[in-house]
């Protein structure tokens, strides 16, 4: 015994004749101050990628007990996914996820770099700023990954 077909949905018809609503362009000064505000949001993007890579080098070595603690790399791996995601929402363009990421590994790799008086904020035998090297790059990596992965609008 079989039961019915499948039961086909009901739509709502248009009336005859009738036309879909065009959607309204926006007027010049409304796309200058879109534009305004996504060039803004990069800006704040790359602010805040500078302000939380001092932050993780800051924490890179904090210890409690005595023993280095991994709180920079947690820092890092949060931050740097908020960034991606701040980047692209107020940019509204995959590429902005650029923005933020190149600026914090610029920062890396100074910090990483030994300075005239042979200065270093990040050393080779620091677990944490290795970690949070690799943390952070991994945060930014996936998510491009991510936005690339996925369908456009």
């Amino acid at each position: 015994m079989t039961g019915p077909g499948p039961v086909p949905l009901m739509t709502p018809e248009a009336p005859s004749g009738a036309q879909p609503p065009e959607p309204e362009k926006p007027s010049a000064s409304g796309a200058a101050v879109d534009l305004a505000l996504r060039v803004v949001g990069g800006i704040l993007a790359v602010v805040a990628a500078l302000l939380t890579a001092v932050l993780e080098l800051l924490f890179a070595t904090v210890r409690v007990g005595g023993h280095l603690i991994g709180v920079s790399a947690l820092i890092a791996l949060v931050a740097n996914v908020a960034l991606s995601w701040f980047a692209y929402r107020a940019v509204g363009k995959r590429w902005a996820v650029a923005l933020p990421a190149f600026t914090w590994f610029a920062i890396m790799v100074v910090a990483a770099g030994r300075t005239d008086e042979g200065d270093l904020l990040l050393t080779g035998d620091n677990w944490v700023g290795l970690a949070t090297i690799v943390a952070g790059s991994m945060a930014f990596a996936i998510m491009g990954f991510r936005l690339i992965l996925a369908p456009a609008r």
